[in-house]
């Protein structure tokens, strides 16, 4: 699981406003226990199953959902999720910035909204996650194919997120920090 994901996760658990919403919907306790194994680095796979399970069922209820959006729609609360999620990508300035700017779009949050409003849609993504937590390339690949193809709120939402650069940045592979040892010997001498 995206540790990135973990720890936004972590950092919405910690703001008061957000348990009380939820407080009377799921079981806190069993989110905290969770959140704390996955941030364990070798943590089970049963772990993440667990988690994914508890977050489905939780997207299912509208009160839920609604707490999340909120989430997303409140820049005290946005902002320093965001800011925990881009943390660990410091490596990878471009793709922090990207994440960063779609985030302060509001047509982006729109269409986020707009995609977890299909309940059609979010049966697509649960598959389409499952297969990556099981290392389902071909279904991942085909479900997120689908979710393109028939849903005009995914289109909506890949294309904003496209305007930010968060799909290049996606794609791009990390620099390496190492230098080649001949460079080094010739630096020195």
């Amino acid at each position: 699981m995206n540790r990135n994901l973990v720890k936004g996760l972590q950092v919405a658990w910690e703001l008061p406003e957000f348990r009380s919403g939820l407080r009377h919907l799921i079981d806190l306790d069993e989110v905290a226990v969770l959140l704390a194994a996955l941030s364990v680095p070798d943590h089970d796979r049963e772990v993440e199953h667990s988690l994914l399970s508890l977050l489905r069922s939780g997207l299912d209820t509208i009160e839920v959902r609604e707490a999340l959006l909120l989430l997303l729609e409140q820049d005290e609360v946005r902002r320093p999720l965001v800011a925990a999620a881009v943390e660990p990508l410091a490596d990878r300035p471009g793709q922090a910035a990207a994440i960063a700017s779609a985030a302060e779009d509001p047509a982006v949050r729109r269409e986020v909204r707009a995609v977890l409003d299909s309940a059609k849609v979010r049966e697509l993504i649960w598959q389409a996650v499952a297969n990556q937590v099981d290392d389902n390339r071909f279904g991942l690949i085909r479900r997120a194919a689908v979710l393109f193809v028939r849903h005009p709120s995914v289109r909506r939402l890949a294309w904003a997120l496209r305007r930010h650069g968060v799909l290049r940045e996606l794609r791009r592979k990390p620099k390496s920090t190492s230098v080649d040892a001949g460079d080094g010997e010739r630096a020195q001498a």
